[in-house]
Order: C-alpha cells, then structure tokens, then sequence
C-alpha cells in the first residue's frame, strides 16, 4: 500500500473525493477538543483559535471536516511552527517556513481514505481571518447560507474528483460575502494590541 506522500495529486483526489453531509453537532465537540490540545500547545501565544468553515455554520451541508483558524501572535519562529504542530499529530499541508505565518495542517487523512474525525488547520498571524467574518454572515444570514449551500452540492457534482477545481470555483461567492460582513460587522473580529503582540506560555 503507497503512503500519502508516494501517491500523485489524481490518486490522492480519488481516495479523498469532495463528500458533503448534513450538519452534526459532533463538529462542536470535534473542534472544542482540539482547541483544548493546541491551547496547551501554545498558551498565551494563540489570542485566538477559532471554528471556521461550512462545519461552523449550525445546519449548513459540509464537508465533514472541521476548519480551524489559529492566530498566533508574537515574533514565533515559522520553523517552531511547523515542528511544535507536527509533533502533535498534525501533518503539514502547505505554505513555507516564512513570515508572515501561513501555515496548513491536517488530521484525519489515511492511507486507505478519511479517518472517523478529519481536520484542516489554519495557521496565521492574528488579524488575518476573512473566515470568521464568512462564518458570522452565513450563520446570520440564513438565505445566503442557502445560497452557499446550493452551490458548493452543484460544484460537488462536477469536480467530485478535483479539490483544486471545487476550492476555486467558490472563492468569488466567499470574497463577495465577506466584503459584505466587513462591511456590516466593522471591527468585530479586530485583535488587541496584545494579541498581535503575544508571548510564548
């Protein structure tokens, strides 16, 4: 059996096709028991570790993996990112060891297809998080919510297969409605100045 790292992108794409299902409360409890593992990871240097994505959004249709954004503040080293975040379980995903952060992890990805529990983490410096201003709309908005929902099912049905091709084809829906919620919701989600300032714990 080939490991994750030996397959192509076209192998990897057939063993993890785009699978939507109706919202599950377990994604709450799914995501409080891994903000408890990485707030004792990185204490006082994660002002924020938030549930993002469709999974966020109480009765949406989703993917059933849970998004996560952790916002790191301080002058963290990018490198100690990645390893701290690998050592406890997680595998990287994408992005470089450079500031600013922008780091992906997973969990839940298996040689022979999705664990029971999938996860994505996002990792960045605070103040970069378009998602909780998306995830605040949708949840207030259910309408729009809807509207999402109808695309991300007619997307799932022509690029089952092509998670690059599903991701993009929804980013100008994203961008529309989160220039719509920092519209509506100015400074909600703003840091402090000690949050982007943070310290290692």
């Amino acid at each position: 059996m080939k490991e994750l790292a030996e397959m192509s992108l076209e192998e990897l794409w057939q063993l993890f096709p785009i699978v939507l299902r109706e919202h599950s409360p377990e994604y709450r409890q799914w995501f409080e028991e891994e903000h408890t593992d990485l707030a004792a990871i990185w204490g006082k240097s994660a002002p924020r570790i938030s549930h993002i994505g469709s999974t966020a959004v109480p009765g949406l249709i989703a993917k059933p993996t849970v998004d996560i954004l952790l916002e790191l503040g301080g002058e963290i080293d990018p490198q100690e990112v990645i390893d701290r975040t690998s050592r406890a379980g997680w595998t990287p995903m994408s992005g470089a060891a450079r500031r600013p952060l922008g780091l992906s992890f997973n969990k839940g990805y298996t040689p022979t297809g999705f664990a029971q529990k999938v996860f994505h983490l996002h990792v960045r410096p605070p103040g970069d998080h378009d998602e909780l201003y998306f995830r605040d709309y949708l949840i207030e908005h259910p309408d729009t919510a809807r509207d999402y929902e109808r695309l991300k099912q007619s997307l799932r049905e022509r690029f089952e297969h092509n998670r690059d091709a599903y991701t993009e084809n929804k980013t100008d829906f994203i961008r529309s409605v989160t220039a719509r919620a920092r519209s509506l919701y100015p400074g909600r989600h703003t840091p402090s100045a000690d949050e982007v300032r943070g310290s290692f714990s």
